[in-house]
């Protein structure tokens, strides 16, 4: 893969419902569920296929348990087989088996539970982020399903050095990507949490991931729904460096907007108007 990406798709790769839509989307019911999605991208590459996140795969539509009582109940997710990345890869004519490579912004349970489904695929990931997949803290436990990875997958470390990109730094480049493909470290959700840049024409689009939720909080002056806010600050590890990551991100969507996109996994409202 030497040359620009000739395609990017944008997919929907697990839709979750959880109840409290005027909380963590600002309208509707107290009680009334709204939308949250996956949103991964497929890249189509001069040597093959590139995913960035994988969603929920195949059997976590067939075995939900694992997904763990607490998120099935709360998330609410709708897991249907359709939604899968290999499904979906599929449905555009296109074989599982030709993704090279899967960059994962990071390895919780609803970003990692396509693995599975592409086992000869490299696997790239910053390596404070295996490192706390593997040996997982108590708090850390309900985050990583160790099923998603029992086949092995081919890890790739990306540790050390690293180049600058919008003042951000620690850049790593996707090997054979021909600086097309970045992975920018926006550690504060995760330990090892990073943002991935994708060269498109001109300019990029950076796929945050859970750096951040809701579109507002990229914008001037910063919003979000209560709920989403509350949401993100229980599930951080490192509250200080997200809140300055996310501060980052909206300084970089403010100066260098018309080069740069920004989008996040689970804001639907991005979802529609990249696709």
């Amino acid at each position: 893969m030497d040359s620009t990406p000739r395609a990017i798709h944008h997919l929907n790769c697990g839709t979750m419902c959880p109840r409290g839509a005027r909380l963590l989307a600002g309208s509707g019911g107290l009680l009334e569920p709204t939308r949250l999605v996956c949103h991964c991208l497929l890249i189509e590459g001069a040597e093959g296929l590139v995913l960035i996140d994988t969603g929920f795969g195949s059997a976590d539509v067939a075995h939900r348990r694992q997904l763990g009582a607490i998120f099935n109940t709360l998330v609410r997710p709708v897991l249907h087989a359709e939604e899968t990345a290999a499904a979906q890869l599929r449905a555009r004519g296109f074989d599982p088996g030709d993704v090279r490579h899967i960059v994962t912004t990071h390895l919780d349970l609803d970003h990692s539970g396509g693995l599975p489904d592409f086992p000869d695929a490299e696997v790239h990931l910053l390596g404070d982020e295996l490192r706390a997949a593997l040996h997982p803290g108590l708090r850390e436990r309900t985050r990583y399903i160790p099923a998603h990875w029992a086949h092995g997958p081919r890890w790739v470390e990306h540790e050390g050095g690293g180049e600058e990109w919008f003042g951000f730094a620690g850049v790593r480049v996707l090997p054979g990507s021909g600086e097309e493909i970045l992975l920018i470290p926006l550690a504060g959700h995760t330990v090892g949490h990073t943002g991935v840049a994708v060269r498109r024409g001109d300019g990029w689009l950076l796929h945050c991931g859970d750096a951040y939720f809701h579109h507002g909080q990229v914008q001037t002056p910063p919003r979000c729904p209560p709920g989403l806010a509350a949401f993100q600050a229980l599930n951080q590890v490192d509250g200080v460096r997200r809140r300055e990551n996310v501060e980052r991100l909206r300084e970089l969507a403010e100066r260098h907007g018309g080069e740069v996109e920004l989008l996040c996994s689970h804001d639907p409202a991005t979802l529609p108007a990249a696709s």
